[in-house]
């Protein structure tokens, strides 16, 4: 349901940090030569990554050379959502990008681009994201946001339905509290500067934003949003009906480090430490949520029914249809 002037503004924003990939020299949007790359279709690939765990399965199949087994190059660049950068997705400079199901589904349904699912990226438990406010905050529970003004990376996006869901049982609607876009990295200095009367934050910088003395009011993956899909990671149905073999290959080194980064938590905590700052042993035990190891239309569904409910849809999305099929071994 992203259109009209909110629309305008996300394809007028782009990303501007960006991180390198330490393996990474090829410029992503030039052609390159397959030859002892299994025939793959392009090698060198720009991601779109944010700057949270769940962008671990990229680094981590960077780091232990998966992508270089598949024959690929990667270079990553942090961006808030892909809404931000759709005029570069379009036009092919990004690749493959990571986002929330929330965001994913609303490219599709507003009928911007057409996607392909092309992997799992997190799913939510508790103490993940949450809604902080000042310790000095007079505001003592959910119910007391109404008519308040939230922090959120985005609007329209995973914090805004997500806080909405857990504030319906409180009689408070979307329209009874105004959601403000700051990046993630922005929100305490927000907090701290009386601009906004609350965040919804996601790790790591829910931990920073309690140890610097804010307090959690609401937990925003319990209840009606206990294990929902959060993230996942996608490219245009154009670009994925060009590129098979390299779609699959990314399938491939992902799938591997997806499955590392579930079942090692130390290699899983270096991993989110050295791309987001944070250090080893908070990561170590800071909440993280479940990585996937397997992409389910089904579960993923439940994301577009919340949002249709809360009227980010005009009509349902048939979320199978957005699913890539499983690379080839």
């Amino acid at each position: 349901m992203e259109s009209g002037h909110a629309m305008r503004v996300w394809l007028a924003a782009f990303a501007t940090i960006v991180v390198t990939a330490a393996c990474s020299s090829v410029d992503a949007g030039s052609p390159t030569d397959s030859g002892s790359s299994g025939g793959l279709e392009k090698t060198s690939l720009l991601i779109g990554v944010s700057p949270t765990p769940s962008s671990a399965g990229v680094y981590i199949a960077n780091n232990k050379g998966f992508f270089k087994e598949e024959g690929l190059t990667v270079q990553m660049e942090i961006i808030q959502a892909p809404q931000a950068v759709m005029p570069r997705i379009l036009n092919g400079s990004i690749d493959v990008f990571k986002g929330s199901y929330v965001s994913l589904i609303n490219v599709q349904g507003s009928g911007t681009a057409r996607l392909r699912i092309l992997y799992d990226a997190l799913q939510a438990s508790p103490g993940i994201a949450g809604v902080v406010v000042p310790k000095d905050s007079p505001l003592q529970s959910p119910q007391d946001l109404k008519n308040k003004t939230i922090a959120v990376n985005s609007l329209n996006n995973l914090g805004t339905m997500s806080v909405s869901a857990h504030l319906k049982p409180y009689e408070v609607t979307p329209e009874q509290v105004k959601f403000v876009a700051i990046d993630f990295q922005n929100q305490l200095a927000a907090l701290k500067s009386k601009q906004v009367d609350a965040a919804w934050m996601v790790e790591p910088f829910l931990s920073s934003a309690q140890q610097a003395g804010a307090k959690l009011l609401l937990d925003t993956n319990t209840g009606p949003t206990d294990k929902l899909p959060i993230d996942g990671w996608a490219a245009t149905e154009d670009w994925a009906r060009k590129h098979p073999k390299t779609a699959a290959a990314f399938q491939r080194a992902l799938a591997k480090a997806q499955a590392l980064a579930a079942t090692d938590r130390a290699l899983l905590a270096e991993t989110v430490a050295g791309f987001t700052q944070t250090p080893k042993e908070a990561a170590m035990t800071m909440a993280m949520g479940t990585f996937p190891t397997s992409l389910n239309a089904t579960r993923i569904q439940r994301v577009a029914d919340l949002m249709y409910e809360f009227g980010y849809l005009k009509t349902k999305v048939d979320v199978a249809s957005m699913v890539a099929a499983g690379p080839a071994r």
